[in-house]
């Protein structure tokens, strides 16, 4: 039993900044424009396609910080992707 969280990763420096790993994409979250990179496969998730909706009527596809700008809190943001990929036997 247990629980299998989401590879997420913050980037913490500049060069990362330029890195994301093949099958993932960065993502920039809050009033602080976290960087987050995560999976390609949350695009699936329904939830994550909600946001993607929200995001899409906030900003269209403009995109200030020149990838995709998600409009909730990092709070919020880290809260609904920690559901994905979670697994109990």
């Amino acid at each position: 039993m247990g629980f299998r969280l989401p590879p997420i990763r913050r980037s913490s420096s500049s060069k990362a900044v330029d890195e994301v790993a093949k099958g993932h994409l960065a993502v920039y979250v809050g009033d602080k424009m976290k960087r987050f990179v995560i999976p390609v496969s949350f695009l699936n998730q329904p939830s994550f396609q909600e946001l993607l909706s929200l995001s899409e009527e906030e900003f269209g596809y403009a995109h200030p910080m020149g990838g995709l700008t998600i409009p909730c809190s990092e709070y919020a943001f880290l809260e609904l992707t920690s559901r994905f990929n979670v697994k109990s036997h």
